[in-house]
């Protein structure tokens, strides 16, 4: 006995997919004779037409980031920073200095490697310096 137009219909009245349509063997005669969705629904009510559980599926793990060169985010040292800060400030101060030709280019860049070195430790030291060399 060919049913399979039965269980497209319970499927789609059920809303379920076609493989979790059970039939009970017992009942197939009245189960032939169902024609529209509310005998479908009156006989799923009755127990004529049951409903498996779905199996469901293993969760898909996410691939865990590794720790290495490219992926490994580092914080800057306060000390660097510092170092930065300090050498910007000086070499922006050196560089108006320059422009306004209150020094000469070969001191310029003398006062430049020593900032570098960290000689000096703000903008009143490297003033200090400065008026001591003239």
């Amino acid at each position: 006995m060919k049913l399979d137009k039965k269980k497209n219909l319970a499927a789609k009245t059920l809303g379920v997919g076609r493989d979790r349509v059970i039939f009970n063997i017992n009942r197939l005669d009245e189960i032939k004779e169902a024609i529209t969705k509310q005998d479908i629904r009156d006989l799923f009510s009755n127990g004529a037409i049951a409903v498996r559980d779905i199996k469901g599926r293993k969760a898909v793990k996410r691939r865990v980031s590794r720790r290495r060169m490219g992926s490994v985010r580092k914080k800057v040292k306060n000390g660097k920073r510092k170092y930065v800060m300090r050498t910007r400030r000086l070499r922006r101060y050196l560089g108006e200095l320059l422009k306004q030709n209150k020094i000469s280019r070969e001191l310029y860049h003398t006062l430049r490697k020593s900032i570098k070195a960290s000689v000096f430790r703000d903008k009143t030291h490297i003033k200090e310096h400065i008026a001591q060399i003239k």
